[in-house]
């Protein structure tokens, strides 16, 4: 599971269920498997969360900030899918499409250690997941 940090104003008050909504979407679109789930979900005051429409023409009304952090290797179409289904999973629990911002950042099976200081799949602990 790609390590996914979900930030939302604190008037939302379904964090569990937007974090369950974006799992869903990363589990039905890249079918990952079972227990494979790393969230940091933080509920913070709206001012403190600034996303404007980067010139595109609309408002949003309550943002909620998306970061995936994954290894790369999936196609530009695996991506678009993801954000259209993370988008409408969202919808399903109050947020509105303009109000969902995804950051994609990819990286390589050297840069994870999931605990004691190893990088386990440069170890061979934990098998490189395949796109």
């Amino acid at each position: 599971m790609p390590l996914v940090r979900i930030d939302h104003s604190d008037s939302r008050a379904n964090s569990t269920e937007i974090a369950a909504a974006v799992y869903d979407a990363i589990v039905s679109v890249y079918g990952i498997p079972e227990r494979d789930r790393f969230q940091v979900i933080t509920a913070r005051p709206a001012a403190t969360i600034v996303a404007e429409d980067a010139g595109l023409g609309f408002e949003r009304t309550d943002p909620v900030v998306i970061q995936i952090f994954t290894q790369r290797g999936r196609s530009d179409e695996q991506k678009q899918k993801l954000y259209a289904a993370i988008a409408e999973s969202l919808g399903g629990v109050g947020v509105e499409s303009q109000d969902v911002f995804i950051g994609y950042v990819e990286n390589g099976p050297q840069d994870w250690s999931f605990g004691f200081g190893r990088a386990q799949y440069l170890t061979g602990e934990l098998a490189v997941p395949r796109a």
